[in-house]
């Protein structure tokens, strides 16, 4: 096996890395987007560079409507389609006959059943062939990704993981955002800096840890499985 974190890293900027991976791969590289600030980041690198990856989306049923916005107006800027995954309807349907549309306030492990029905497992079947799984995560946002790696191989899903934006800082993002004229979701500029399902998302206050506004009900850890190995 090639050192391929060593060859994506010599690579000159993410298109290029990219490029390196789907070369290797052909046809088994997948971008996961939620359209948040940093995944349209990548997008726009994507479709911009003409790179041939997958890409796609989970819709879990409970996002905001501003999210349906952007998906909307960035089908329409870039004339690129991604493909939407779609929880299970029966886990769904049992979850809220059991436990109520709700649980997920009653308890974390309520909210992590939530959250694994909803993303984990549509995730897992939209990653299903994938070789190379492109994520928009980055160090800054929970102490839990500050030793990620650019290139790693994760064990449970018998793929690499290239986390692009790694380093990058907000600010660094938001400049290509202005920089390239990206399209974003509006909620950013009222607060919400980490956008997820609705009920589970607020906007936060000046100097608020940026993932502050997700299940803020909660103390323990800020996650909903789909980056925990």
């Amino acid at each position: 096996m090639k050192d391929l974190a060593g060859l994506v890293a010599q690579q000159k900027d993410i298109a290029a890395g990219i490029r390196v991976l789907t070369e290797e791969f052909p046809g088994a590289v997948a971008f996961s987007t939620s359209f948040g600030q940093e995944d349209q980041v990548l997008a726009d690198i994507i479709w911009r560079n003409q790179l041939p990856v997958r890409v796609f989306t989970l819709d879990t049923g409970r996002l905001f409507q501003e999210t349906y916005d952007l998906m909307d107006l960035t089908l329409a800027r870039y004339k690129q389609h991604f493909e939407v995954y779609f929880p299970e309807t029966s886990a769904v349907e049992a979850l809220v006959k059991e436990k109520g549309a709700n649980s997920f306030y009653e308890s974390v492990d309520n909210r992590k059943e939530c959250c694994y029905i909803r993303k984990v497992v549509p995730l897992n079947r939209a990653l299903h062939g994938t070789k190379v799984w492109i994520t928009g995560l980055r160090a800054e946002q929970s102490e839990n990704r500050q030793d990620m790696p650019a290139l790693e191989w994760d064990e449970s899903r018998q793929l690499w993981k290239y986390n692009p934006l790694i380093q990058w800082t907000y600010e660094d993002m938001i400049a290509y955002l202005k920089e390239n004229n990206v399209p974003y979701n509006k909620l950013h500029d009222k607060g919400f800096i980490s956008i997820g399902c609705a009920p589970c998302t607020r906007a936060i206050e000046p100097g608020e840890h940026p993932r502050a506004g997700r299940w803020w009900w909660e103390t323990s850890k800020k996650e909903c499985g789909l980056h925990s190995s």
